[in-house]
């Protein structure tokens, strides 16, 4: 038997065929596609052609079904509906999903954010699994492949074309020291930043710091006496030291306290902590990354404002 060509059939007569067929009723049918009941009788008469079946007869005083009819009237009802199923929007339920999500961050993020974010999915999304990353090396590189689905960022950070941001929490810079170091006892001027040693943070492993344009334009020079990856080990290192540490104040905040260190004010103005994530535009779509940026903005902010 020769398939029909579909590019030569009008696929406008299905609604139609289907109602007639439902209703058995030329103008119930009409109304029930927004059609004019001539305009609905020309369909019928189409039909008919196409199919080469009456499809509906007269019998008493209405119409009923042909046999050819009453055949197509389930098949026809299933088909549109696999059809209006690839123009309807898919129904997200984080309950259902079972898929890994890899996110690039720091220990900052691993350390305050991922417990919350993790507690969050196991009420709600209990076959979500979190693979917490390194940044390393062509980090849009790997967003862009789908090797990475997220990463934590500064609002600062200069992002290539095609990058998609969203704020998630705001944070500020503080001066961590041991409770004994002598640079505790007293608020830092711009010049202290050069009689003292340094532990700096270096994620990418760049080295750049916005921090040290800013004492560069005072004509200060800070040492890097240790620099690492990692914000934990930082304050580990300015605890059992005599150096110091501009870091974040709510991650130093979490540890003052089992750290016994000092806090102090910056003596620049405000460096600008608004914290993002990171996606590729082509995945703007997918309900899942949507749905886990929301999570982790709602937990970012939870603890950043508990700090604040």
């Amino acid at each position: 038997m020769r398939e029909p060509n579909l590019a030569g059939v009008d696929l406008n007569l299905l609604p139609a065929l289907e109602a007639l067929l439902r209703r058995r009723n030329v103008t119930h049918a009409a109304n029930d596609v927004g059609l004019s009941q001539p305009a609905m009788s020309r369909a019928l008469g189409r039909l008919r052609e196409l199919l080469g079946d009456p499809l509906l007869v007269r019998a008493g005083g209405g119409f009923a079904l042909t046999p050819r009819a009453r055949d197509l009237e389930p098949r026809l009802a299933a088909a549109l509906g696999n059809v209006q199923s690839v123009f309807r929007e898919p129904v997200f339920d984080p309950r259902l999903v079972k898929r890994a999500i890899r996110i690039a961050c720091s220990d900052s993020q691993t350390i305050l954010i991922a417990p919350g974010v993790m507690a969050r999915l196991a009420r709600e999304a209990p076959g979500i699994d979190v693979r917490m990353e390194a940044y390393g090396p062509n980090l849009i590189g790997r967003i862009e492949s789908g090797e990475l689905d997220l990463a934590f960022a500064l609002a600062s950070t200069p992002l290539p074309p095609g990058a998609q941001s969203e704020p998630i929490a705001s944070d500020r810079l503080c001066i961590a020291m041991r409770r004994g170091n002598p640079a505790a006892c007293r608020n830092w001027t711009m010049a202290d930043y050069a009689k003292i040693d340094h532990v700096g943070i270096s994620i990418l492993g760049d080295g750049a710091s916005e921090m040290d344009t800013l004492l560069a334009a005072a004509g200060v020079t800070r040492r890097m006496a240790l620099v690492t990856p990692h914000f934990y080990a930082a304050l580990e290192a300015v605890a059992a030291t005599d150096m110091a540490t501009t870091i974040s104040r709510t991650f130093a905040r979490r540890f003052a306290k089992s750290l016994d260190l000092v806090l102090l004010e910056p003596p620049f103005k405000e460096v600008d902590m608004a914290i993002t994530l990171v996606w590729s535009h082509v995945r703007t779509s997918d309900p899942l990354l949507a749905w886990i940026r929301a999570v982790i903005a709602a937990v970012a902010r939870e603890v950043h404002d508990a700090a604040g």
